[in-house]
């Protein structure tokens, strides 16, 4: 399985995340930067299974930035059938 963790005391705000998402994934830098963009990656890019760790995103600064790539990464894990899974810490 493929884990990635991501931690929120090192990642500035939802630009910033996106890149680290690419590079952790090896994910060609064309990506979109946007959540549609994110959504394909997800569900089209990125090897399987996979597991996504985020930890201190209650601590961010603003950690609301992130709701829309909070919401695409549950969306996906719904729709991979035990493929992708999200973990919140």
């Amino acid at each position: 399985m493929n884990t990635v963790s991501f931690d929120f005391e090192h990642i500035a705000d939802v630009a910033d995340f996106y890149r680290q998402f690419c590079h952790k994934f090896a994910i060609d830098m064309a990506f979109g930067n946007n959540l549609d963009a994110f959504w394909d990656a997800l569900t089209g890019m990125i090897a399987l299974p996979a597991r996504v760790t985020l930890r201190h995103l209650t601590a961010h600064a603003d950690p609301q930035q992130f709701d829309g790539v909070i919401a695409v990464l549950r969306e996906a894990e719904e729709a991979s059938g035990g493929k992708f899974s999200l973990r919140i810490r």
